[in-house]
C-alpha cells in the first residue's frame, strides 16, 4: 500500500522517461522494475545481499528489461565509490540503520545527484530525520514514511 502511494505523489511530480535512476537497498528490485517499466533509461539496483542482486537480474533478464543492472555492494560504501549521475534516487534502508538519517546528506557530499534531481528516502514514521535544506515533504503511511527531496 506505501509503495502504491509513493508512486501516485511521483507520477504527478516527475516524468522518468530517460532517467539515471538510482535504487539503494533494492531488495527484490520492486521499485526498480517500477522505475523501468515507467521509462527510465537506466536502472542501477544496489544490495548487499546475493540472493536478491542474482534475482534481479534474473527476472530483469526474463522480462526483457535491460535498462536495470543489479550491483552486489553494501549500498553505504556505494555511495562514496559511485561516479555517477542521477536524475531520481530511492532509499530503502533497513530501519534501524543507525545511519539512515545522514544518507540524504552522504549522497550529495558525494555527488550522486543531477541538478533538478530527486530523492526518496523510505524511513520508520518513529525515526527522527536530520533537517535538510531541500526536504520538500514527508509523507507517512503508517509505520512506514517516505521523506521526498529535491535538488
Amino acid at each position: 500500500m506505501a509503495k502504491e502511494a509513493l508512486f501516485n505523489v511521483l507520477q504527478n511530480r516527475i516524468d522518468f522517461e530517460g532517467m539515471q535512476v538510482l535504487d539503494l537497498f533494492c531488495g527484490t528490485g520492486s521499485i526498480a522494475f517500477e522505475l523501468a517499466s515507467r521509462g527510465a533509461a537506466g536502472v542501477i539496483a544496489v544490495d548487499i545481499h546475493f540472493k536478491c542482486v542474482q534475482y534481479v537480474n534474473a527476472t530483469a533478464k526474463k522480462l526483457e528489461m535491460d535498462v536495470i543492472k543489479s550491483i552486489r555492494a553494501d549500498a553505504l560504501k556505494f555511495i562514496t565509490s559511485c561516479k555517477d549521475e542521477f536524475d531520481f534516487i530511492f532509499v530503502d534502508p533497513p530501519y534501524e540503520l543507525p545511519q539512515l538519517p545522514q544518507i540524504p546528506d552522504r549522497i550529495v557530499d558525494h555527488g550522486l545527484l543531477k541538478p533538478g534531481a530527486w530523492l526518496v528516502l523510505e524511513h520508520a514514521s518513529t525515526r527522527k530525520m536530520v533537517a535538510h535544506p531541500n526536504l520538500i515533504e514527508t509523507r507517512k503511511y503508517g509505520y512506514s514514511s517516505f521523506s521526498f527531496y529535491q535538488f
